[in-house]
């Protein structure tokens, strides 16, 4: 059999593999050519080591060998191959080589692939410099791949690749600073909206700003034989590319991500309608500014959003102000939910206190009694922003008319890091035991009647339901009188001696 390939030798060598553009790119923008890569070099693999058994099993029946190998999940023609790649890395245009075998992957694969590496050009002298310099640059990274082995017997039965390609994006994600929370929720928070969701068989499942699928992912590993219907919509192209690539790593084929903006051009429709789902779920840009300048016209320079100019009827609560697009996404999602889905959504605070437009929406939401639970994160858990984030937890088919406040941002709820702070198991547990019981808990948890939320205005900023206060020990006034006394016989003291010194030494 050989030596097993680990996943601590996969992730070294991909990491390995950054440092041939380190220092010339920057990682949001190199990351697409390692990650690419690693696809390929899993696709080539894994059809090598298939053709290779069929081969030994048919003993070179062509014929039966050829309907064997239509059976597989891609079709990798030999110019396709990453072997064949690397047998080009010393071409004088091997950038060109790549997307030649790009394209061929997508045309043999038109399924799956269509359009998936279309915005990652690997002959960009924009992006990866002049020839002499690509060349270099795309040779090295060849050369890193063929050090890997990831055949299918190798590697094993257990997700490595999907889970190396996760690891890849949080490291990118983390060394991209701000542009990191533009394509990847942090793991322990996707894990968490995932269960406070809980998917069930059958459910259709979407994220209208997926990045790069990580929390779609999660989702679907919640339900144990991962039979759900996955969708997503994407505006970034790259990104978009990466969490297709990311689908099908993680064994997920049939998963119908869009690409394009979810706000002006919504694309997951049904009869003309869009289409709605049990379970919803994002973690959307906060607080979006000009979110609505894909209802503007051409040369409209005074645009200024109305209800009426969206076809999909979703502003009718309310249209967001125009520099802060959370509540665009919330009322998307809202409209895209069924009629016994389940929705939660990251959010900056603002969005549970700030007036005008988004007060009006707040309370028409509240009104119809789809808000289940506001959750208050900690602090710097996200890429790129120090500020906490809250959870806001939504139900079409409520009876109850109360609605739960979580404070889980307090000392103790979280780990604390130097860069950036994270959930633990037992924190998401927490969270997820107090949301289940829903009960109020001394200093974490509130029960709020929909009255008393009224009764504030429809302001949900959560101290105003969650006390976290703790009263400080009561002072002992005499103590510390006592205390001073001391303090000031001791500095007399001192300067006594301080005196005398001064004194024998004639000053």
């Amino acid at each position: 059999m050989g030596k097993k390939t680990t996943q601590a030798e996969i992730n070294r060598i991909l990491w390995e593999a950054c440092d041939t553009f380190r220092g010339k790119i920057d990682s949001s923008i190199y990351k697409d050519y390692v990650l690419v890569m690693l696809f390929v070099k899993y696709l080539s693999d894994t059809y090598k080591e298939h053709l290779e058994e069929y081969t030994k099993r048919y003993e070179g029946h062509a014929e039966r060998i050829k309907r064997a190998m239509s059976r597989e999940r891609f079709i990798v023609s030999e110019e396709s191959t990453f072997d064949y790649l690397y047998s080009k890395r010393n071409a004088p245009e091997v950038g060109a080589e790549i997307n030649k075998a790009l394209e061929k992957l997508e045309e043999d694969n038109p399924g799956k692939l269509r359009n998936v590496f279309r915005n990652i050009d690997f002959n960009s002298e924009a992006v990866l410099g002049q020839t002499k310099d690509r060349n270099a640059m795309l040779r090295t990274l060849l050369e890193d791949f063929a050090k890997l082995d990831l055949n299918p017997s190798k590697v094993g039965e257990e997700d490595i690749i999907g889970n190396s390609y996760q690891f890849m994006i949080e490291r990118f994600a983390s060394d991209a600073g701000k542009k990191g929370g533009e394509f990847f929720t942090p793991s322990m928070v996707s894990e968490l909206l995932a269960r406070l969701v809980k998917p069930k068989e059958n459910d259709r499942i979407y994220d209208p700003t997926c990045g790069s699928g990580s929390l779609l992912i999660r989702v679907v590993n919640q339900v144990p034989s991962r039979k759900v219907a996955v969708y997503g919509q994407e505006r970034n192209g790259q990104t978009h590319s990466l969490c297709m690539m990311n689908m099908f790593l993680h064994g997920i084929d049939d998963a119908k991500i869009e690409w394009g903006d979810t706000l002006s051009n919504p694309l997951h429709l049904e009869d003309g309608k869009l289409m709605q789902f049990q379970v919803v779920i994002a973690n959307p840009p906060f607080s979006l500014d000009k979110w609505a300048m894909g209802f503007a016209g051409a040369n409209d320079d005074k645009f200024k959003m109305e209800a009426s100019l969206d076809p999909y009827g979703r502003f009718e609560w309310g249209v967001p102000p125009a520099s802060r697009g959370d509540f665009a996404f919330v009322q998307h999602m809202l409209y895209s939910l069924a009629e016994d889905g389940r929705m939660a959504v990251i959010l900056p605070h603002g969005v549970l206190f700030r007036g005008a437009s988004e007060a009006r929406i707040r309370k028409q939401i509240i009104d119809i009694n789809l808000l289940d639970a506001v959750i208050g994160l900690p602090e710097a858990l996200f890429f790129g922003t120090g500020i906490p984030a809250c959870i806001m937890v939504f139900k079409k088919d409520r009876t109850k008319r109360d609605v739960l406040f979580i404070d889980a941002s307090g000392e103790g709820n979280y780990e604390k890091d130097k860069n950036q702070n994270k959930l633990r198991e037992k924190d998401i547990e927490k969270i997820v035991q107090a949301y289940e019981n829903y009960e109020t808990i001394d200093k974490y948890a509130y029960k709020s009647n929909i009255e008393e939320i009224k009764e504030n205005d429809y302001n949900l900023n959560i101290p105003r339901y969650v006390d976290t206060f703790e009263e400080e020990e009561p002072v002992d006034m005499e103590e510390v009188a006592k205390n001073i006394r001391n303090i000031k016989e001791e500095i007399d003291k001192v300067e006594a001696q301080m005196v005398k010194y001064l004194e024998e030494l004639g000053l």
